[in-house]
């Protein structure tokens, strides 16, 4: 095996670790957000807590992966395609972050919400289908990300118009429910911050996917339409 052959197999090897820590990371935010839901719907204290408490694990690996990329990139100085991947994992990484902290702000609403009476727990069914939708976003972006599948990518920018339209739907039942019985206006108000953070969830999740199409194609589609995506895929 010459010089040139070793390196470039070390330099897959560490490429692939990468990969890997990304799908790690994912994963530990994917139930992170199941478990911030499962605290709301049964009231368990201390599960809100654990959650809360475990975002640490989640910033850590964000630190530790970007400190990864940033090495990478001054010792081996990739070009192309290999270069869209780490800007791809740096950016994925940043967005799995941020979901992290939206599963603690749902843990943190659930231990509110939990303190008080539960006259709006009707609601927790539209929550638990809306976090449904998000999380399997999430779960697809990731499995797009491990497998290059451009075509679940696309699938999950059209998922995020479900989410969309779930929100907007929950903010015009909790506007009635307020309106009916002013008793339930500050719990209305922190379902409704839950409701958010599952909303952008979902923004979070389509990101990922829209960097598995840069990664692939070498097109940026943030921005752009679902039908113009789905065209770039085709192309």
């Amino acid at each position: 095996m010459t010089s040139s052959e070793h390196t470039s197999k070390q330099f897959d090897a560490e490429l692939e670790a990468l990969r890997s820590r990304v799908l790690q990371m994912g994963g530990l935010v994917e139930e992170q957000i199941k478990l911030a839901v499962e605290a709301l719907m049964s009231g368990d204290f201390e599960l809100c807590s654990s959650v809360v408490n475990n975002d640490h694990k989640v910033n850590g690996l964000e630190v530790a992966i970007d400190e990864d990329c940033s090495t990478i990139i001054a010792r081996r100085q990739p070009t192309a395609g290999d270069l869209r991947m780490i800007m791809t994992v740096v950016k994925t990484i940043t967005d799995l972050e941020r979901i992290g902290d939206e599963a603690a702000k749902i843990a943190r609403m659930a231990k509110l919400i939990g303190s008080g009476d539960r006259l709006l727990s009707p609601r927790f069914n539209e929550i638990r289908r809306m976090a449904g939708i998000a999380t399997s976003m999430l779960h697809k972006s990731l499995d797009a990300f491990a497998r290059l599948d451009l075509s679940a990518s696309a699938e999950v920018v059209r998922q995020d118009q479900h989410v969309d339209d779930e929100f907007r739907s929950m903010i015009r039942q909790l506007i009635t429910f307020m309106m009916e019985d002013p008793r339930t206006i500050s719990a209305s108000i922190e379902i409704l911050f839950i409701a958010k953070a599952i909303e952008r969830i979902g923004d979070h999740a389509k990101n990922i996917s829209e960097y598995v199409i840069y990664m692939v194609k070498g097109k940026d589609v943030r921005h752009v339409s679902v039908e113009e995506i789905e065209r770039e895929i085709m192309g």
